[in-house]
């Protein structure tokens, strides 16, 4: 007998050792989370996220040094209701300018602003300390704002600027990121519980998924120092370790109870399970990691961060499934299977052959017409990817931030009476500090030609807002348009700046550098930079996809379909994606306002999140079917064999990702939402109509040339056929 594998060996050791694993797994888990939050977190700076010519923006920026600006926060008066009563307001703006001069944290309060047209009253109020941290000390100065509202309860009167609505998103965000964990751990557990029948055996998995998750988010603090990590890291890794440590412990646990019910003893049960569900582990883990691994191809830090997160969350959920998950099945032998759960039990015993009988009916149509069932399933889908054509890509702006705190409502009203505190264009020269008078008079003069055009909002009393840093270098003009961040308005705003005011302002300034950056400029960068990076990445994630396929199956055909597969459903939950966000019908279900677009990085890691993820089903299924076609069967039987011998393993693990994904759904964020709506979707996709209708009819209708492959790649002998029970997953 040869060496066996290392996920065999492992295993073994493991089960005959599961004390020593077990320990070792705790103290990995511990040392990873612990040193992440001693070594802190390192965020992307501006040349990490230079993306454009906003990019490029920013990056002058950095280099003028500037010194940091103070953080400035804004008490707004307006009405109630009707016209604002001005001698009331400039009352509350008095004793609001009074209390707060004594408030910690304050170091001066300035002159009220009326609005141009009289509707509202703003008292700005500059804070101390370090701007970046202003809104963790923003607390005392909205106690004070309440004490002046109920001072002066027929105005409205509220706090509103950077540090408060700062304060109010980390607020909002953390309760989101609290909710998730909350809800995707009892949703998780009761489906494993539906799935085994036993409590034990339904949190074994849980526990690995939730212990490798805290691993990751320590291991991705520890990596930010070598790739800056973004907002969204934490959440996808949370994503994507519940759903990926679910599913391979699914797949193990239930091989390995299937061995002992054939008589095998714990530490042989363990190994067999390592063997084949091992193995299908490692595989899926591969291709999920080399399929993440194509977002470092990209460019950017947003991207590099998705993918650390991703890379690591599933690294360690393969080494977790592999060492202490043999451990403790070892360990806790037949008391996996307590206490049981009565009728549920029950349930799980007589599934299988019921599942079957089922299962042989949806598979039907496939089987006796497949080339019909075929056709129809794959015009089904591709009218489904339909409206993906029309897709638009927007970062999402203020205006998509939900409405439910009391600060987006105040920054509205905010918006409303001051156009120039919303969306501004900034324009950035960078020129030799003898031309600094120069390009101040140009700065200004552009400013005065926008003053002409709609697109643009009115200057305020003191005119434009340049700054200039203190070598006299890099100059910033901030120039506002009264409409939101993601209108067509706004973008022919920025069009019109890049493309003829700015250059004939500028244009002909000896050694001048110029740029236009600021949020909209932000959102068209970066949707032109997707678009523009898709191709290398989808190119990237199939030629390894085909390989890892290929080399799995000794089949370039079996290869080219998972490719045609995986295509087919990410199209179709593209446009399930577009169908539902970038319309409105579906607001008032989701809770959310459309933005009339999808969420700039999502069509990308979407993409590559479904093509490794779907290595899961794709791998379990097709080997159960190239087994029952080694041990002789006809290619439609077998067909039907594989399908339904995996149909419950499938279905349960489809569930539970499909329930995950789904939580993020109901978080506040569009971004999370849309995530959560088009994971779901692939996933319940793929797991369904692709598994259950599209595939069994292709491999029917392509009979023996399912297996075919060139000369070199064919295995070197036939597998032996066993008359033992065939394994559940196998790497062939």
């Amino acid at each position: 007998m040869g060496k066996r594998p290392m996920t065999v060996r492992m295993a073994r050791w493991s089960a005959e050792h599961p004390w020593r694993a077990i320990a070792l797994w705790v103290v990995f888990v511990a040392v990873c989370f612990v040193g992440g939050n001693v070594a802190g977190t390192r965020e992307a700076t501006a040349s990490d996220d230079a993306i454009g010519e906003a990019g490029r923006a920013y990056v002058m920026i950095e280099d003028g040094k500037f010194a940091d600006e103070p953080a400035v926060d804004n008490i707004l008066i307006t009405a109630r209701s009707g016209s604002l009563d001005a001698k009331a307001a400039q009352a509350a703006a008095a004793d609001a300018t009074a209390r707060l001069g004594s408030v910690t944290g304050v170091a001066s309060v300035g002159k009220p602003i009326p609005a141009t047209d009289g509707t509202a009253l703003l008292v700005p109020i500059t804070m101390s300390g370090d701007p970046d941290t202003a809104s963790d000390r923003v607390s005392p100065l909205l106690d004070t704002t309440a004490e002046v509202q109920a001072a002066h309860p027929g105005l409205r009167i509220e706090e509103v600027g950077g540090p408060s609505i700062g304060k109010a998103l980390d607020d909002t965000l953390g309760d989101d990121f609290q909710k998730a964990e909350i809800l995707s751990l009892p949703v998780t557990l009761l489906i494993l519980i539906i799935a085994f029948g036993a409590l034990i055996a339904a949190g074994v998995p849980l526990l690995l998924a939730l212990s490798s998750v805290a691993a990751a988010m320590g291991l991705s603090t520890l990596a930010s120092h070598l790739v800056p990590m973004g907002d969204a890291t934490s959440s996808v890794i949370l994503l994507i370790g519940m759903a990926v440590g679910v599913d391979y412990s699914l797949f193990y646990v239930r091989r390995e109870r299937e061995e002992r019910a054939l008589g095998r003893n714990h530490v042989d049960a363990v190994e067999i399970a390592a063997e084949t569900s091992g193995h299908a582990v490692v595989v899926s883990g591969t291709a999920v990691i080399i399929a993440m691994a194509g977002l470092f191809l990209a460019g950017d830090s947003t991207f590099s961060s998705l993918a650390t997160g991703s890379i690591l969350v599933v690294a360690v959920a393969v080494i977790g499934s592999l060492t202490v998950l043999p451990a403790l099945l070892a360990k806790l032998g037949r008391w996996v299977d307590r206490p049981r759960v009565p009728f549920l039990w029950r349930l799980t015993a007589k599934r299988g052959g019921e599942s079957g009988k089922v299962w042989r009916k949806i598979l039907s149509p496939a089987l006796k017409r497949p080339a019909a069932t075929l056709l129809v399933s794959v015009l089904a889908l591709l009218a489904l990817a339909a409206p993906a054509l029309g897709m638009k890509l927007k970062f999402p702006g203020t205006e998509d931030l939900p409405r439910t705190t009391p600060a987006m409502q105040a920054y509205d009203r905010l918006t409303a009476a001051y156009p120039s505190n919303g969306t501004t264009h900034l324009v950035v020269v960078q020129a030799p500090a003898d031309r600094a008078a120069e390009v101040k008079a140009a700065l200004t003069g552009l400013a005065q030609r926008t003053q002409t055009d709609p697109l643009f909002a009115k200057l305020e009393a003191d005119g434009p807002q340049i700054d200039v840093s203190a070598d006299g270098t890099v100059s910033v003009l901030d120039i506002a348009t009264p409409f939101s961040t993601r209108s067509d308005e706004a973008a022919d705003s920025l069009h019109e700046l890049r493309q003829t005011l700015v250059p004939a302002a500028l244009g002909g300034i000896a050694g001048a550098k110029y740029a236009v950056g600021g949020g909209v400029a932000d959102s068209e960068d970066y949707a032109a930079h997707v678009w523009k990076t898709l191709p290398i990445v989808a190119g990237f994630v199939l030629i390894l996809t085909f390989l890892v396929m290929a080399w799995t199956f000794r089949s370039v055909v079996v290869a080219l379909t998972s490719i045609a597969l995986n295509l087919l459903s990410a199209g179709a939950a593209y446009g399930l994606l577009v169908l539902v966000f970038q319309g409105d019908w579906a607001e008032g279900l989701l809770g959310f306002t459309s933005m009339g677009a999808i969420v700039s990085w999502l069509p990308l890691f979407l993409f590559v999140v479904l093509f490794g993820l779907s290595m899961d089903y794709h791998v379990f299924v097709v080997s159960r079917i190239r087994e029952a076609v080694s041990r002789g069967l006809p290619n439609r039987e077998a067909v039907a064999e594989g399908i339904t011998g995996s149909a419950g393993t499938v279905s349960s693990a489809a569930i539970v990702m499909v329930a995950v994904f789904s939580i993020f759904a109901t978080l506040s964020t569009i971004d999370m939402k849309q995530l959560g709506i088009g994971l779901a979707a692939a996933i319940l996709l793929d797991a369904t109509i692709i598994r259950a209708v599209v595939l069994p009819s292709l491999m029917t209708l392509l009979g023996p040339a399912n297996w075919w492959a060139p000369r070199f790649m064919r295995p070197r002998r036939p597998p032996v056929v066993s008359d033992e029970p065939q394994p559940e997953l196998i790497g062939v």
